[in-house]
């Protein structure tokens, strides 16, 4: 027989559990957007050169695994998804 005590225990238990899934859930969304937001509008970031002028030829570009792989920049702390061929108005030619 279902007793109160045994229905609000039952409950409790699936709000806990329903609880604990959420951070796993919710975790790797924001762990993939890594983008310092405040930054990149300050330096006028953009996903396209502008002109010669790139990334990837840029003395604070920090390259990905591969040349076409997203990486990062030394003016952006945390941010992770810098194109190669982006650009911003910081930009210093590698010598």
């Amino acid at each position: 027989m279902h007793t109160p005590q045994n229905r609000r225990r039952r409950q409790l238990l699936k709000a806990c559990a329903a609880l604990a899934v959420i951070p796993v859930i919710g975790v790797p969304g924001e762990a993939m957007a890594a983008k310092n937001a405040a930054m990149r509008a300050s330096l006028k970031y953009q996903d396209t050169p502008m002109g010669d002028k790139q990334c990837s030829n840029c003395m604070q570009f920090i390259p990905g695994k591969t040349p076409t792989a997203l990486g990062g920049c030394k003016l952006y702390p945390g941010d992770t998804e810098i194109a190669p061929k982006g650009y911003c108005v910081a930009w210093v030619k590698k010598p």
